[in-house]
């Protein structure tokens, strides 16, 4: 993740952040800008910021941002939509009246932007249900409990819909879960990103010329996939794991292979861009070696 400075004072800010705490502005990031500005209010109501890049546009902060403090997503000032592109693919939040839904709801929402953050630079296609209702991406936050359909809660994707139990933006329960399933990298972000590999897959390979050679990379998805799961719950990985796998559950299937490739190739993006953002140096000196 890159950092940025306030265009008002220079302050080091990142990209989470809604005011400068060295001159007290208004921050918001900005997509169509891909960077974290300070804004000023103009006579309309609206935003405006002092970067060149940005002069000419105006802006309106995400009914989120103003309305329940769970965004920093700035809108174009000509796009009548209340909410910011990312949260509008957010098809269902927790239960607000629930003790400690809206600190969860907080921390996916952070985790969710960071992904669409990525998932934009690399130029994917980004849609939501309104604007794509066959192929867009949409988002569901569910507390424990038995859905509508009578089973329950299950972190996972389904037909474009990532679904993730607001359990999981607890930091005890994750990391008895983490415990429980042999899981020793579980996080928000992890999840968002892995179960965002399931949907990109039916977008980018399912049915298309990429196809064959998933497979050879990859193995046939054809295989069946619950009974697989169930083998790798009940067996574990082989114990060659380590050696043809990067995951012991990317080993239960074709598409969870797929699913962790893509979730760890997005964690090395985003650490070698924070690496370059502060200048981060691994190079040996030569000092100390033989």
């Amino acid at each position: 993740m890159k950092v940025f400075h306030c265009d008002h004072c220079g302050q080091l800010v990142f990209f989470e952040n809604t005011a400068c705490l060295g001159c007290g502005r208004r921050l918001a990031y900005l997509p169509d800008l891909a960077l974290v500005g300070s804004l000023d209010e103009n006579e309309d109501g609206r935003w405006i910021s002092p970067l060149a890049a940005a002069q000419g546009r105006t802006y309106r902060l995400c009914r989120n941002y103003t309305d329940e403090s769970v965004c920093n997503w700035a809108v174009s000032g000509d796009d009548d939509h209340p909410l910011c592109a990312c949260c509008r693919l957010t098809s269902l939040i927790p239960d607000l009246s629930q003790p400690d839904a809206r600190e969860a709801w907080y921390r996916l929402e952070i985790a969710k932007r960071r992904l669409v953050y990525s998932l934009l630079a690399l130029g994917l296609p980004v849609r939501d249900r309104l604007d794509d209702p066959a192929q867009g991406l949409a988002f569901e936050f569910v507390a424990d409990g038995p859905r509508a359909d009578g089973g329950p809660v299950m972190t996972g994707h389904a037909n474009g819909v990532i679904t993730i139990n607001i359990a999981e933006a607890d930091d005890a329960e994750r990391e008895k879960r983490k415990r429980a399933l042999h899981e020793p990298y579980r996080t928000l972000l992890g999840h968002v990103r892995h179960e965002s590999g399931h949907y990109y897959w039916d977008r980018l390979i399912a049915g298309g010329p990429r196809l064959d050679g998933f497979r050879q990379v990859f193995g046939d998805e054809r295989v069946d996939y619950g009974q697989s799961l169930q083998t790798h719950y009940d067996q574990g990985a082989p114990a060659d794991w380590p050696q043809r796998f990067l995951s012991a559950y990317a080993s239960a299937h074709p598409w969870e292979d797929w699913a962790e490739t893509w979730a760890h190739y997005l964690h090395m993006v985003d650490t070698l861009e924070t690496a370059a953002a502060t200048r981060t140096d691994n190079r040996p000196t030569g000092r100390g070696r033989d």
